[in-house]
């Protein structure tokens, strides 16, 4: 089986979309799937050139909704050198494009490749609901009405990577009545041993550091991770308690938000921002911290909690996290609602959380991960999801 992946851009700054690809084609391989890319990017971009598998770059798209003069005839050309199209996210051109091109060949072909959509998140309600997205969730109303909906009802099956997922996807837009809905799940490559140098990049890195096992947050700084929350739980019973944990802040912050939140989080010795962390210095963080700390308004996967879960640590996380029933489920960690009383109460429960149950939720975090997240485990379910519709 050969599959072609149909994205925007694999320009690594993009994250989880384009990473989630670069995770899973390896182990495709090893199970005999050749994959194939087309992106739209420059053909000179520093970051190609460097992956195993094809990637056919087409040119850097300066219009309006990521719109390519090429792609449409490149998808034409091609679609008979493959069993399978998966085309990764939507509101941007490269899905309406995949579809048209899709049902413009069938017309004078008896055989065609299956075509997927993978959504990413991109369906979940929060986008539609969230203060801050008023325009845009306007925007996507219409735009689902116009052409969206096309892309998601005419493709042979829409994959998501968990079950939550899938559930809330069905209560956002009206006249959504996918042919399919296929979960694939999703995984990670497993983490690099822990190695002391690691300990040392991260001390490098945070010099701030008490060297004592703390909390730790490891994402982007933007208002949905609800940081806001997570702060002022933390200063609340950084007052009641004697003593508590450091919370170390990981992430890009030199940006309005998350300036705010590093003047919000000031009134605290303990509460410390590190920036962005990369490398020996992230696997560190995770490696020397007592648990990862994610009390997000909206989450499709959540890569670094399952990173943190490989690593042996409990998270502490919202049910907005669409994961969080399989960490429940498997006590790998504590889950709560998304809101500024529940955050309090997450921590809560972990400072008081005996030093016995805090290693028992520890290895069950390992094993979390090893049943139900590794890129395995993903690859094959990847593979029999889209499998069986190819054997239909």
């Amino acid at each position: 089986m050969r599959i072609l992946q149909v994205i925007a851009s694999m320009d690594p700054k993009h994250g989880g979309v384009c990473q989630g690809i670069r995770n899973t084609v390896p182990e495709l391989k090893k199970m005999g799937i050749e994959s194939e890319v087309v992106c739209l990017d420059d053909p000179e971009s520093d970051y190609l050139g460097q992956d195993s598998f094809v990637i056919h770059p087409l040119g850097k798209s300066k219009k309006l909704w990521g719109y390519h003069k090429d792609l449409i005839p490149w998808l034409l050309a091609n679609f008979s050198k493959y069993d399978a199209v998966v085309v990764n996210g939507l509101w941007l051109y490269q899905s309406h494009a995949a579809i048209k091109a899709m049902l413009v060949y069938r017309k004078t072909h008896n055989v065609s490749p299956k075509i997927y959509v993978m959504t990413h998140g991109m369906l979940d309600p929060y986008f539609q609901t969230a203060k801050d997205r008023k325009l845009k969730a306007l925007r996507n109303d219409v735009y689902w009405k116009v052409i969206e909906n096309k892309v998601v009802n005419e493709a042979d099956g829409i994959l998501f990577t968990c079950e939550e997922e899938l559930l809330l996807a069905r209560t956002t837009f009206s006249n959504y009545k996918p042919k399919r809905e296929i979960n694939v799940g999703y995984g990670i490559q497993p983490p690099s041993a822990k190695k002391e140098g690691m300990r040392e990049a991260f001390t490098s890195h945070v010099p701030k550091w008490n060297g004592k096992p703390f909390l730790l947050f490891l994402s982007r700084i933007h208002p949905k991770k609800g940081i806001d929350m997570l702060i002022n739980s933390y200063r609340k019973l950084e007052k009641e308690l004697e003593e508590v944990p450091q919370l170390i802040i990981a992430g890009p912050n030199e940006h309005e938000y998350g300036k705010e939140m590093q003047t919000l989080g000031t009134a605290s010795p303990n509460i410390i921002f590190a920036g962005m962390l990369s490398g020996d210095a992230k696997w560190g963080a995770f490696y020397e911290c007592e648990a990862f700390v994610l009390s997000s308004h909206q989450e499709n996967f959540g890569i670094a909690v399952v990173e943190a879960l490989a690593c042996n640590k409990p998270v502490l996380i919202s049910n907005k996290i669409n994961i969080w029933r399989e960490i429940e489920k498997g006590l790998g960690g504590i889950v709560k609602n998304d809101t500024q009383e529940d955050t309090y109460n997450l921590l809560k429960q972990w400072f008081f959380l005996g030093k016995e149950k805090k290693e028992e939720m520890a290895l069950a975090a390992r094993e979390v991960y090893h049943t139900c997240f590794t890129m395995e485990q993903a690859a094959q379910q990847y593979i029999k999801g889209i499998s069986i519709k190819l054997a239909e």
